[in-house]
């Protein structure tokens, strides 16, 4: 049993095709084939059902395959606890972002990112916050930025910012003039994101305690809710960050929402035996570049949203 046998059962496993497989593991056809082939022999199992099409792993070769992507993966912690420590940060590194999160983040942190770590190659994908936790548990990802905190046990989360939320009301909104609270924030005509984005939770959570909105559209950005307050009246909460998007008139229609002020944890997410600890720093440093700096201020912490 060979390291590259291992590979090649994974690599079929993933794309269910023999010529695929070995074009991604830089091989023949015929010599993955042959050296599958040779590792089933070994073990006197069938390890994939070549009858189906496309193909599929046998009861035992499940198993097995999944020994193989532990084996590889524990593989390779060796090889990145020793580049670590001596060489340069260099190599791919692919992390998920949140789409509340992406707009601000990413443009930003490709430039800084790429312009102190040439020899990074980062990779980041718009991923929603349950997509981005099974692409870590998959590890797809290396790691990914979210709000938290989450509920996984065999994570840990860093935590870079604290964001604060604002109100945009309509310009002829009766509270529009009015000091906001996240206890006195209207329940009516409110407009939210969609199922699926982690904003539209925390926001759940500070403002509609005891009844639920009364609206029949749910927004797939913040751009679109903006747009529905400015041509359908009432309100909707959105991030700090998203003011720089704003124009001077719809600026107006912006207020504090304080006492206390409702704001979320940003936070790396990483999977607890993850050993890369300069590139989680290195992206860490080039996120707090980005950010405004009252947002870094850990007395924000007490005010962050629980879920």
């Amino acid at each position: 049993m060979t390291i590259q046998q291992l590979e090649y059962i994974v690599a079929v496993n993933k794309f269910r095709h023999f010529v695929t497989a070995s074009k991604e593991c830089g091989v023949t056809q015929p010599t993955l084939s042959m050296m599958i082939k040779k590792l089933e022999e070994e073990l006197d199992v069938a390890i994939f059902d070549r009858s189906k099409h496309p193909v599929e792993p046998t009861k035992m070769g499940e198993r097995i395959i999944l020994q193989a992507e532990n084996t590889l993966r524990e593989m390779r912690k060796v090889k990145n606890i020793v580049s670590d420590e001596t060489q340069l940060l260099s190599g791919p590194l692919h992390i998920g972002v949140i789409p509340t999160l992406a707009p601000y983040l990413v443009p930003h942190l490709i430039g800084e990112f790429n312009t102190k770590y040439k020899d990074v190659q980062l990779s980041i994908s718009e991923l929603t916050t349950a997509s981005s936790i099974a692409a870590l548990k998959r590890d797809e990802i290396d790691f990914f930025i979210a709000a938290t905190p989450l509920d996984e046990a065999d994570f840990f989360e860093i935590p870079l910012y604290y964001e604060p939320f604002v109100a945009y009301f309509a310009k002829d909104h009766p509270l529009r003039n009015q000091t906001l609270t996240a206890d006195n924030m209207p329940q009516e005509n409110l407009w939210v994101l969609g199922e699926g984005h982690c904003l539209r939770d925390q926001i759940f959570n500070f403002c509609l305690k005891t009844m639920p909105y009364n609206q029949t559209f749910e927004a797939g950005s913040i751009d679109t809710l903006i747009r529905i307050v400015d041509n359908n009246g009432g309100y909707t909460v959105i991030p700090e960050l998203h003011l720089d998007s704003l124009n001077e008139k719809q600026w107006e229609n912006v207020r504090e929402i304080s006492n206390p002020p409702a704001i979320r944890e940003v936070s790396i997410v990483i999977k607890k035996d993850f050993i890369k600890e300069r590139l989680i720093n290195a992206v860490a440093d080039s996120v707090k570049d980005i950010i405004p700096h009252h947002m870094l201020d850990e007395r924000l912490k007490k005010f962050s949203i629980k879920l």
